[in-house]
């Protein structure tokens, strides 16, 4: 049943983004996403793979992102025509709550696809994370981006 929706959820993305509905390209999304349900299958039978668990609060959390990044954008800007240019180049080591693979990478990448905030070291118990102002830096400890990607984790 897992693969039947997957199938269904691809097929549909695959409509959505096309636009258009010629036998030719129906068949091409059908095909298409035939085959990522079949890699699917079996990354699930060699091992499971987390990255294949789709989760209703990952498809919430990337809009989330987005709104970030455009708001950490827009601060970014308006620091840099700023006539003072008010920096204070900051280095933080924050204690990341996820316990998966997969959740520590969304989360560093998370970080770093935020304007004004790069993830430089990533280990498991602890990131490094240099912020363009200490605020920046600091918005980073106990953030919501924590509390949300660890909320989109499968704890299986």
């Amino acid at each position: 049943m897992h693969f039947v929706g997957l199938f269904a959820a691809l097929y549909a993305f695959w409509l959505l983004l096309s636009g258009y509905f010629t036998p030719f390209l129906l068949l091409a999304g059908a095909g298409s996403a035939l085959a990522v349900v079949a890699f699917n299958f079996r990354l699930e039978a060699v091992g499971g793979d987390q990255a294949t668990r789709v989760h209703l609060r990952a498809l919430l959390y990337w809009p989330w992102l987005l709104k970030e990044i455009v708001k950490s954008a827009w601060d970014v800007s308006r620091i840099i025509v700023h006539p003072r240019l008010p920096i204070s180049p900051t280095l933080v080591r924050i204690r990341p709550s996820q316990r998966t693979e997969l959740g520590l990478v969304i989360h560093a990448n998370s970080i770093t696809l935020t304007p004004g905030t790069i993830t430089v070291e990533a280990e498991p118990g602890e990131f490094l994370v240099h912020g363009i102002t200490r605020d920046t830096a600091e918005a980073t400890i106990d953030s919501e981006m924590d509390r949300r990607v660890s909320a989109c984790e499968d704890r299986r």
